[in-house]
């Protein structure tokens, strides 16, 4: 895969938030561990889970969403998960109810049938975002979920593999709607 640019925080903020068309996500960790959602994943272990819109980081993404989405764009993400899905991939699963409400299409497709199709382990083990078709990054993280370094890679032959690996993953994949989510 050819190198990109290392980007920092708020760099990697401006590629989620001023994409044009469309922003696709590709998720391939069985947990991560972001300390913005950690007191949101305590209660939810816990059985007393709060809104995720009272997390600053959870509520400014949703709005995001929303802004784009109201503008004509298209924000989709595709979660490989374990069948059955690990408890953080269940917590996740819990958190599709705000990610559709701001208008964000959720799929998942299991690590099993990523497999059968290619996809695995042909698109490797990091997680990555797709902007407009054009824009890669790639997301890394350590044994223990946490998110070390983004990546931007602009290269059209590494950024066209990531549109074909989209378009499976895509196909493939289960899309989640409102009605499968409890309220």
């Amino acid at each position: 895969m050819t190198q990109g640019r290392l980007l920092t925080g708020g760099e990697f903020w401006d590629v989620l938030t001023g994409f044009d068309h469309t922003l696709t996500r590709l998720e391939l960790q069985d947990r991560y561990t972001e300390a913005s959602e950690a007191e949101l994943l305590a209660a939810w272990t816990a059985g007393d889970p709060f809104p995720a819109t009272e997390v600053p980081g959870l509520r400014d993404w949703y709005d995001n969403v929303s802004a784009h989405v109201a503008a004509g764009g298209r924000v989709e993400r595709v979660r490989v998960q374990q069948d059955p899905p690990t408890s953080y991939q269940q917590f996740e699963r819990w958190l599709d109810r705000w990610n559709l409400e701001s208008g964000e299409v959720m799929r998942y497709l299991t690590r099993e049938r990523a497999f059968e199709i290619g996809l695995l382990p042909a698109a490797g083990n990091e997680d990555w975002w797709l902007a407009d078709s054009a824009r890669l990054v790639i997301m890394r993280f350590d044994s223990e979920g946490h998110r070390i370094e983004n990546e931007l890679v602009t290269d059209p032959v590494t950024v066209l593999q990531a549109c074909k690996w989209r378009d499976l993953a895509v196909h493939h994949s289960v899309r989640v709607h409102h009605s499968d989510v409890a309220a």
